[in-house]
């Protein structure tokens, strides 16, 4: 039971509040370090584990975590037991902030959180992702509504309006009641359905083809645990009373629940043959194994003991098992079964934890506020405290309360800032990805259907090539810039002969470093991603003159010399635009700054092709744009990664393909003149 100290102050409830404000003072540091510096730089998160913590924890678990609204209101308001209604809104009230705390946890996942509203203008209705979305969009709304009355009843709305609204309301308690229980189900299963498409990622312990039964299954019996844990909370921090007779009776309906879904899953693995798996020693066995002991086993066998059910001690421990055992299971299928490329794994940064840390401490205080100035529990359960304080000591005691829990913000917010890693502070500094040129291989052509022109394979596995094909022994550039054996094969010298000859060079060598004619693309375009700066100004300086060579570059009446009010780089060296390329320049000229190779050689390829395809739709056909046309994916005897280099039995699959250009003259192809 609570500790009180004189004059009613419940000395544990303080405590706690205060260690949830210390909470938040780290949430709202990590909060504007997130959003400020984005993911890479607060995260742990990747192009290949793009969903982490903040998934397993505030979706997956946080939706299960809540399903105790609908299972409670089902129970009071559709099966007509009102003997447990004095549990129904502290029910409604833990799940319509768990929802709320789920849709503020994908705010932080989201790589574009402005456009989480999206989906209900833009359904997509063959998706099961879509469906969790307006369904929890919508039983979220169903949930304030069903909280309202609380809101309503309190002295401030007194006044004819808001009573006809709390009586409008009141009166759709069973359609709200009914909604809320469909939409739960729906979304509840559907977070299971989610992983269906990906039986080869997720270990065979843990997928199932019948996984959205387990989903809506364990969070049935997870919201009658977590109905029962906060009723024992609540009475430890609020002082209310226990109705052990009541918990009780949940504690019995947990324990069918729980042992169902302990048959589905055993009956499930034993249907598939994967029941040996499950003792065979290795790790995720004895994962699968105490996740289901501590889920489930466990709780189902001693909730069925009649005198453990009655007991505090009986029922925290049940409940804090069911918890931790169903959470634990929603991360166990998120993450820790789920199969990432080894060299790529993920592990969750501190941050992410005080994210979640912070909206569950938020929630926890807005469900504490409420505790103490609305009528949730009902007025026979309710317990006023020993004594009540004079009202100047109210004043005196809160004001004192906020200078603590002030205080805690302040403290912990500060400890935050000194533990944030530096890209969280400054912001993301982007490793560097120099760029290799390519390398140019034989191979054999075969033709093939549009809108790739033709195939090709190495001249050294020549013997996979079928004979009828007829290959043809061409010359092929691997465009590989960062060597990740994601490559482009490209036929150089077709594009030289389809495009004029000589006079085709101009078409992709837009620009030519000093000295030097058709300069490669990755003599500029120095990094994969990263703009790079090509202008040496200390070489300049000491070609010119020294200090003297100023005045060549910048005017005498420039207020200051910078890049902005220097010559560009062809008002010197006017060799280096080359004139009717199909690269613009920019309306300032050049200024010595390079993009990227990736978005250098999309901005060229792309361009061109789409071009051609508007041009000649009926020789290149209206997809010659399109990205398979150059990028082919490559897979091993394996299929578990890209080798372009993996030896082939006869009629395999061809290694390379790419498109041969077949352009008609120059003269026709749409191009823009530069300088």
């Amino acid at each position: 039971m609570a500790e009180f100290a004189p004059h009613g102050t419940n000395l544990t409830l303080e405590r706690v509040k205060t260690g949830l404000w210390a909470c938040m003072g780290v949430w709202a540091v990590v909060t504007v370090a997130r959003f400020a510096n984005g993911l890479g730089a607060t995260s742990g998160l990747t192009d290949v584990a793009p969903w982490g913590f903040w998934i397993a924890f505030d979706v997956m678990a946080g939706v299960a975590l809540a399903a105790g609204g609908f299972v409670i209101a089902a129970v009071v308001y559709i099966f007509g037991l009102e003997k447990y209604h004095q549990f129904a809104r502290p029910a409604i009230l833990t799940a319509l902030l768990g929802y709320i705390a789920v849709a503020v946890g994908l705010l932080y996942d989201l790589g574009l959180p402005w456009h989480i509203w999206h989906p209900m203008i833009m359904p997509q209705h063959h998706s099961v992702l879509f469906e969790v979305a307006m369904c929890v969009m919508l039983y979220l709304t169903v949930l304030a509504l069903e909280f309202s009355p609380a809101i309503l009843e309190h002295p401030l709305f007194h006044r004819p309006f808001f009573q006809r609204v709390l009586a409008i309301i009141k009166s759709l308690t069973i359609p709200l009641v009914i909604a809320g229980i469909v939409l739960s189900c729906l979304h509840q299963s559907s977070l299971g359905s989610l992983f269906l498409i990906q039986p080869y990622r997720l270990h065979p312990l843990w997928y199932s083809p019948i996984m959205y039964v387990l989903f809506l299954v364990s969070a049935v019996g997870l919201g009658l645990m977590m109905v029962t844990l906060e009723s024992l909370i609540s009475a430890w921090l609020f002082g209310h009373p226990v109705r052990k007779d009541l918990l009780a009776g949940l504690g019995r309906v947990a324990s069918y629940v729980l042992s169902i879904y302990v048959l589905l899953r055993l009956g499930d693995l034993y249907r598939r043959g994967i029941l040996p798996d499950a003792l065979d020693g290795s790790w995720p066995a004895g994962l699968f194994l105490f996740e289901l002991l501590l889920s489930a086993v466990v709780p189902a066998t001693l909730l069925a003991i009649p005198r453990i059910r009655r007991s505090v001690a009986g029922l925290a421990t049940c409940s804090s098992m069911t918890v931790l055992g169903v959470v634990l299971y929603r991360f166990d299928t998120c993450l820790v079964a789920f199969s990432r490329p080894e060299e790529m794994p993920y592990f969750p940064t501190w941050i992410e934890l005080a994210v979640s840390a912070g909206i569950v401490s938020g929630a926890a205080l807005v469900f504490i506020f409420f505790n103490e100035n609305l009528r949730i529990v009902d007025a026979h359960g309710h317990v006023t405290p020993p004594e009540a304080a004079p009202p100047e000591d109210q004043h005196h005691g809160t004001s004192n309360a906020w200078r603590r829990h002030s205080l805690a913000f302040v403290i912990a917010a500060a400890c935050a800032i000194g533990f944030l890693p530096e890209q969280a502070v400054f912001g993301p500094h982007p490793e560097p990805t120099p760029v290799h040129q390519s390398r140019t291989v034989e191979a054999l052509a075969i033709a093939a259907n549009p809108p790739v022109r033709r195939m090709f394979h190495l001249s050294s596995l020549g013997g996979s090539v079928p004979a009828t094909a007829a290959p043809e022994p061409v010359s092929v550039k691997v465009i590989d810039g960062n060597r990740n054996w994601r490559f482009v094969p490209f036929t150089h010298d077709d594009h030289v002969a389809a495009l004029g000859q000589r006079e085709s060079c101009r078409v992709c060598h837009h620009q030519n470093m000093t000295f030097d004619q058709n300069t490669g693309c990755f003599e500029c375009h120095r990094d994969m991603y990263e703009i790079t700066d090509t202008f040496d100004h200390v070489l300049h300086i000491r070609r010119l003159g020294g200090n003297a060579s100023c005045m060549v570059c910048h005017p005498d009446d420039a207020p200051r010399k910078s890049r902005d009010t220097a010559l560009t780089c062809w008002e010197c060296h006017g060799d280096m635009v080359v004139r009717g390329s199909i690269i613009p320049t920019t309306g300032a000229g050049l200024t010595g700054y390079a993009p990227g190779y990736v978005e250098a050689m999309h901005g060229l390829c792309i361009r061109c092709h789409e071009q051609l395809s508007e041009r000649f739709p009926e020789h290149y056909g209206t997809e010659f744009g399109r990205c398979d046309v150059c990028h082919r994916e490559f897979q091993d005897t394996d299929h578990r990664r890209l080798a372009p280099y993996v030896p082939m039995p006869p009629g395999h699959v061809p290694l390379l393909e790419a498109a041969a250009i077949e352009a008609p003259p120059l003269s026709v192809v749409p191009v823009t003149t530069r300088g």
